[in-house]
């Protein structure tokens, strides 16, 4: 590691007689000239008050600054934008979703360029500004890190807690009948009680732990929530850390190397995380030139073991994570078992099994399991690849069960008609919901589908072998539970037709017609070469979709598909990788 010039960059912006109106600009609103001589420091914010995601990182910069000031630097803090995924889920705003990461990448990285920071420290929260800062800073390739704002406290509702999941689930039954209008509307009132991201291991959880694995961010510091009094001591701790890092010169790039990215999928997997990370890693390996593919997270995945029981699939909450000693006790369980590379390097100077070692796992804790007794053998995540998702797609199956479905397909051409079908009951148990052009071309935007979704859980109650799968061709929100598929090929069926036939690796697909042509149109296919996960398939079965004639009715044809076989769970998504 070279030492470098804490003022590498300002320099050449506020340094000699011919800057002397750039500093004049800074004096005139309140920086002296001891100041302007010192590093300086951008502090990147994604702060907004149309989320409570981000809703405290204004005032959690204040600390970062202190810290700054502190440790001999001058920060400098600029804002940047946000979209609240959970907001606009289920309307055309969240066709804007997926496109705000690149605006805040591009953003920061202008800033950071025309401002010439020595460092920074990019303040991040909702799903979007996570990848997005982090991309900014492996741009520009200056000394910085990554802080995560934190997660929401989770609510309290008829003597449980509760997150913004049950209430998405709790609007479909409600629907049904099997939720009063008044305790929906309580659950409304006490789902959300302060400031900070949504509440389970969904996508900015995921994502902050991720960050963490791959070395940007300080570990430990995503489990402490965003109203914890003690979020304030990593503000300033975070501060005085960029001082540090830009002193000893280490770099972004030299951090982001292909075993930080495994062992961030690894921990990911081991979490039961998102399938947003497989979109937001692979964007992030592509800024800093990492061969990261999506058969890289089958991989890790296929080896790491789901230790962490938490929400969506499981019963605890990102705080219940962090009481339980935080995000290194699931680095801790990787490293024992020899399934992350201890050897990298993170933010801090210490490697990833030295960051692992300083977590404190209290003692009778229930969220993380046991080095030996894990949930379920393998990850959370399964690359799929086939007809269906000629380029790939993700499922998510921490908590999926479901070995075979077999039921009539309904087909809508956008979420809003699935969803009102949804709540006027016209889903029945066993039905296959496909919902097509809404991924990256048809949509356009990808958007994410944890209203129609949840509402499908909310509304069918039960058991989860009486629901309906579903399928699309956008992406599942980091909060779905739901058993299905996406990101598949739906938006190539014909209107009036049928979906042309379909595959998917470990089980081959056909089509079939209504009744009366079901032998001329029925094409069998063989089965996908290779083996889905060699420690959770027990046989490759058939599978096969078939659409029916007319949107949302579910006369003419019938989806069926077999799965390799699980041990324990309740959901199921995917996402079609953008080419």
């Amino acid at each position: 590691m070279t030492t470098l010039d804490p003022r590498h960059r300002s320099r050449a912006l506020y340094e000699g007689r011919d800057r002397s109106p750039a500093r004049s600009y800074l004096k005139a609103i309140g920086f002296t000239d001891e100041d302007i001589a010192r590093p300086i420091i951008g502090i990147a914010s994604t702060w907004t008050e149309t989320m409570p995601c981000n809703f405290n990182l204004r005032g959690l910069a204040e600390h970062v600054k202190r810290g700054v000031r502190e440790a001999g630097g001058t920060p400098m803090e600029f804002n940047t934008i946000a979209i609240s995924d959970g907001i606009t889920m289920g309307t055309e705003g969240m066709k804007t979703s997926l496109v705000s990461r690149e605006v805040i990448a591009d953003s920061i990285e202008l800033v950071g360029r025309g401002h010439m920071f020595d460092a920074m420290v990019v303040l991040v929260g909702c799903d979007k500004t996570i990848p997005g800062g982090a991309m900014a800073l492996l741009r520009l390739d200056v000394p910085g890190v990554v802080l995560y704002g934190g997660s929401i406290q989770p609510g309290r509702f008829q003597g449980r807690d509760v997150t913004i999941q049950d209430l998405f689930e709790a609007v479909g039954a409600n629907a049904a009948g099997r939720m009063t209008d008044a305790d929906l509307k309580e659950l409304e009132d006490r789902t959300c009680p302060g400031a900070g991201a949504c509440g389970g291991q969904f996508t900015a959880n995921t994502m902050a732990m991720a960050l963490e694995f791959l070395g940007l961010s300080p570990m430990g510091t995503a489990s402490i929530a965003a109203t914890d009094p003690a979020k304030d001591a990593v503000g300033a701790d975070t501060g005085k850390l960029v001082m540090d890092v830009l002193r000893r010169g280490l770099r972004p790039r030299a951090i982001a190397t292909h075993a930080a990215f495994e062992n961030a999928i690894a921990g990911v997997a081991a979490s039961g995380g998102s399938t947003n990370a497989v979109l937001h890693l692979l964007a992030l390996a592509r800024e800093v030139g990492v061969p990261l593919t999506i058969d890289d997270f089958d991989r890790v995945s296929r080896r790491t073991p789901l230790w962490a029981d938490l929400k969506p699939g499981g019963r605890f909450t990102a705080v219940d994570l962090g009481r339980a000693g935080g995000t290194g006790v699931v680095a801790q369980r990787l490293v024992a078992a020899g399934l992350a590379d201890g050897r990298t390097v993170t933010a801090s100077g210490r490697t990833f099994a030295e960051e692992a070692a300083r977590a404190v796992e209290r003692s009778g804790q229930e969220v993380v399991r046991p080095l030996d007794r894990p949930l379920k053998p393998t990850g959370g995540l399964v690359i799929l690849r086939g007809n269906l998702a000629p380029d790939g797609c993700v499922v998510k199956v921490a908590g999926h069960e479901r070995l075979r479905h077999a039921g009539p397909a309904r087909v809508f051409d956008r979420e809003e008609d699935a969803m009102a079908a949804v709540t006027r009951r016209e889903i029945r148990a066993g039905d296959v919901v496909v919902i097509r052009y809404e991924g990256p071309r048809g949509g356009p935007g990808m958007r994410e589908m944890l209203g129609v979704t949840a509402a499908l859980v909310g509304e069918a109650g039960g058991p989860p072998h009486r629901r309906a799968l579903q399928w699309r061709d956008a992406r599942p929100h980091g909060r779905a539970r739901r058993p299905g598929g996406g990101g598949g090929r739906p938006d190539r069926g014909r209107r009036g037709g049928r979906p042309d036939p379909v595959r998917h690796r470990g089980a081959a697909a056909r089509r079939r017609g209504p009744r009366g042509d079901a032998a001329r149109a029925a094409r069998p296919l063989a089965a996908a070469a290779s083996a889905l996960h060699e420690r959770r398939i027990r046989e490759v079965r058939r599978a096969r979709l078939v659409g029916c004639g007319g949107r949302g009715d579910p006369a003419a044809g019938q989806l069926t598909a077999t799965a390799p076989r699980m041990t324990s769970g309740s959901t199921a998504g995917a996402n079609r990788m953008p080419t």
